[in-house]
């Protein structure tokens, strides 16, 4: 069933996310400043284009450095994937079929939003492993 559902969501949205994800990754990774916030995106993206299956856990290990990451990444790309989001799962919502879907794409809101300190995993596996 997840495999139906994640060639659906990728036909959808999935690879339009991915490749907003990517972008801001890009975009991100010009500065060296910016390079762990654009390997946070891939990450993102990775997830964006294949999500069911997966969940999100937050990690032991993260400080307070993630905090201040979280809150650069907000105003530096944050906002505009969060953005993304909403528009697309609202435009989901609108068909009986794609509700599901908008739903998924509202509960990625969160995480493109504040994604350090957040680890991808596996749903058979929801711990994180650090």
């Amino acid at each position: 069933m997840k495999t139906i559902l994640n060639v659906i969501w990728l036909v959808l949205c999935g690879l339009w996310m991915c490749l907003g994800y990517f972008l801001a990754g890009l975009l991100l990774c010009i500065t060296i400043i910016g390079i762990p916030f654009g390997i946070a995106a891939f990450r993102i993206g990775l997830y964006a284009l294949w999500p069911f299956g997966y969940t999100t856990v937050e990690r032991r290990d993260a400080g307070a450095g993630s905090l201040v990451g979280n809150v650069l990444w907000l105003i530096l790309a944050g906002w505009w994937l969060a953005l993304g989001h909403v528009v697309t799962g609202i435009a989901l919502c609108v068909t009986i079929i794609g509700i599901p879907f908008g739903i998924a794409n509202f509960k990625l809101i969160p995480l493109s939003l504040m994604p350090l300190g957040r680890e991808v995993v596996p749903t058979d596996q929801p711990f994180a492993t650090r």
